[in-house]
């Protein structure tokens, strides 16, 4: 059998924690600031660790090997 592919816009916008845990940035900041709140903007900063059902939907199907880690 072939190895499966890592899809290359999972690993551009995730990264596996050493613990397994997968990273992403939040969402909601690409555009139309000026309509959410100073509140949320502060919030969405940074990178945010999924929970356990989205991380593994992310690693199942779209970084099977770890995204080249």
């Amino acid at each position: 059998m072939p190895k499966m592919k890592t899809k290359s816009a999972a690993k551009k916008r995730f990264k596996i924690t050493a613990s397994g845990g997968v990273k992403a940035q939040a969402k909601g900041k690409r555009h139309g600031m000026i309509k959410r709140s100073n509140k949320f903007i502060r919030d969405a900063r940074g990178m945010m660790v999924l929970a356990e059902p989205d991380a593994k939907k992310v690693v199942k199907n779209f970084m099977p090997y770890g995204g080249g880690i």
